[in-house]
């Protein structure tokens, strides 16, 4: 049947009046087709699924819908494409070759084709290459033409203008970016022989506003001419800005048209600087092969000229005054002790006026102690202990034990502190424990539970307690 249909269908081509009969084997041709695709991929389907046994049935529709496919997807669409490559082989594939309708899938592709053939695009004529090539060109050129700026253009026309020479314009001019002498003269090329960089350059110009063109003519250099009138007024003379004004109204074709009698007399003060103007003369370089340089000359002077002459008067100061300070230095030598004295009194490391019978000094920053007999016991004073420094008159005393040690002088003059409390006592930072003693110097620091106390020992009572130890010795 399909073979047949495809027979009517060639020879229904042949002819206009079988187009009918055409469609409609198109339509039934199709049907049987994809018909048989459908069955023999559901027997695929079912075959994989008896030898798996474990692939479940799936529910699936004729329609087409187009969504990613999965992996087990992607297996059996392998595998009905295989299938129906194996079914071409045996004559189902010639039928839709011959005429049958195509699958979803094809019919998608061949609904997304145009329906009339397209033309191949005709090769472009050679003319039309050249059109679009020159028409690419001014942009290439224009492309690295940023760095000129409409001003740069125009202050580059009018300096060419007024001296004619590429080498003073790139010397005098100040363009907004530091251009090369070879820039500059490349820039003046295009100007003048590159129609679209002229074109381009000229319409930037005319949109420049009238101030900025102004403030860029005031800007032009001094041509020839123009240095040579002002040259002729001299230097001798006061002119006013009224002589350069009359000078103008004198010679209009040779100033620039934006010169005004102030820019005149700017650039008559500049050349009057550099010895141009006519009057002037300019002293002639040394003969000779060889100019004398700065330091050519700075050998030639004799240093022996360039010392001062001796001043009698300066010397005379300067002794006195070194006279003056050494006797100064040598009173403050002499006054040396006083002041360690008032230094020792202000710190408070000064031995107090000790009397006769006092021994030594106990002073704390609040109350001073005075130790009048050979052993005092140190510590909290109660209503039932009574001892001889009650060192809670200084501070805070409820850390202090109530004996909290015994200072005692032996025969040999030297002072020991015992401690018999429970906390330690430091002596210049040495901790002296429970049951131990040490022996104090003159000036030592005795520091007890955070009160700190400065153990200073009457000298000449002392040397006087050795001596007579020392007497009664050798007895």
């Amino acid at each position: 049947m399909t073979r047949g249909t495809g027979g009517t269908a060639q020879r229904g081509r042949s002819g206009p009046d079988s187009q009918g009969l055409l469609d409609s084997s198109l339509m039934a041709s199709g049907t049987a087709s994809r018909s048989e695709d459908e069955e023999s991929l559901a027997g695929q389907k079912r075959a994989s699924s008896q030898a798996l046994g474990t692939i479940p049935k799936r529910r699936s529709s004729s329609r087409f819908i187009k969504r990613k496919k999965f992996d087990d997807e992607l297996v059996e669409s392998s595998l009905a494409k295989s299938s129906t490559r194996a079914k071409g082989t045996s004559g189902v594939e010639p039928g839709r070759c011959s005429g049958s309708e195509p699958s979803s899938s094809e019919k998608k592709k061949v609904s997304k084709a145009p329906s009339t053939p397209v033309p191949p695009s005709p090769a472009p004529a050679p003319g039309l290459t050249k059109r679009v090539k020159k028409s690419k060109q001014p942009l290439q050129v224009t492309k690295d033409l940023g760095r000129w700026k409409p001003a740069d253009d125009l202050l580059l026309i009018n300096a060419v203008l007024q001296t004619n020479d590429l080498t003073s314009v790139h010397l005098g001019v100040k363009f907004s970016c530091r251009f090369t002498l070879r820039e500059v003269q490349e820039r003046w090329y295009a100007l003048l022989y590159d129609p679209v960089i002229s074109k381009l350059a000229c319409q930037a110009m005319r949109q420049l506003h009238p101030e900025a063109i102004a403030a860029i003519q005031s800007k032009a250099l001094f041509s020839k001419a123009e240095e040579q009138l002002l040259s002729k007024v001299g230097s001798t003379s006061q002119p006013t800005l009224e002589t350069f004004q009359d000078l103008l109204h004198r010679h209009p074709d040779a100033f620039y048209l934006a010169r005004t009698a102030k820019a005149l007399q700017a650039h008559w003060q500049l050349m009057k600087q550099y010895y141009l103007l006519e009057d002037q003369t300019v002293q002639p370089l040394p003969k000779g092969d060889q100019v004398l340089n700065f330091s050519d000359a700075e050998d030639l002077i004799d240093d022996s000229k360039l010392k001062d002459m001796r001043d009698e008067v300066l010397e005379h100061e300067l002794t006195v005054a070194d006279r003056r300070q050494k006797r100064e230095i040598r009173q403050l030598e002499q006054e040396l002790h006083k002041w360690q004295v008032l230094v020792d009194s202000i710190t408070g490391m000064s031995s107090p006026d000790f009397d006769n019978q006092t021994l030594a000094v106990l002073r704390g920053r609040m109350v001073r102690y005075l130790m009048r007999s050979r052993e005092i016991t140190l510590g909290r004073a109660t209503k039932d202990n009574q001892i001889d420094v009650d060192l809670s008159l200084e501070g805070p005393a409820w850390k202090i034990s109530r004996k909290q040690g015994v200072i005692k002088l032996k025969n040999n003059g030297d002072f020991f502190i015992a401690n018999e409390g429970r906390r330690p006592i430091y002596i210049d930072g040495r901790p002296v424990l429970c049951g131990s003693k040490w022996r104090l110097s003159n000036n030592s620091v005795v520091e007890i539970a955070s009160l700190r106390f400065v153990f200073l020992i009457n000298q000449d009572l002392i040397a006087l307690i050795r001596a007579e130890a020392a007497k009664i010795t050798p007895q």
